[in-house]
């Protein structure tokens, strides 16, 4: 298991208490093509056309404009991923085959639409709260 920190560079745009805003320079942690990579780059780069911005933990104490190196715990990426686009797509399929059971195509349909939306509406609200180990939550570990 791998056991070091995937990290990023960032620059602090702006600071709310313990935290900071920050611009990510390249998106994703540029790990795309080695072993364990999500391909995270990519993705960015094909549908975020303006800047990337993050809020993080700012333990360090860095002030606006300073370039930063932002850390993440290793494994956490993987875990975000597929909470994100596993969980929807398997609560969408248990949906449509439970209304599939009520009989017809068009129960399918609507227990699979419920599904889909029950799960982003549960992902939408997981990630807005403060649920999850803090030492797993993005945060400024140097100035770069």
């Amino acid at each position: 298991m791998n056991t070091e920190q995937t990290t990023v560079r960032a620059i602090v745009r702006s600071l709310e208490g313990s935290s900071a805003h920050v611009e990510v320079e390249h998106g994703g942690c540029g790990r795309c093509h080695e072993k364990g990579g999500c391909g995270g780059q990519q993705l960015t780069q094909m549908f975020c056309a303006g800047p990337k911005t993050f809020h993080v933990e700012n333990d360090i104490g860095a002030d606006v404009g300073d370039r930063v190196v932002i850390a993440i715990a290793p494994g956490s990426v993987s875990r975000i991923a597929n909470f994100a686009y596993i969980f929807p797509l398997t609560v969408t399929i248990v949906g449509g085959v439970l209304g599939a059971s009520f009989g017809g195509d068009l129960n399918a349909m609507i227990g699979a639409g419920i599904g889909l939306c029950a799960s982003f509406l549960y992902v939408i609200i997981r990630s807005h709260s403060n649920i999850g180990n803090l030492s797993e939550r993005p945060h400024i570990i140097s100035r770069s």
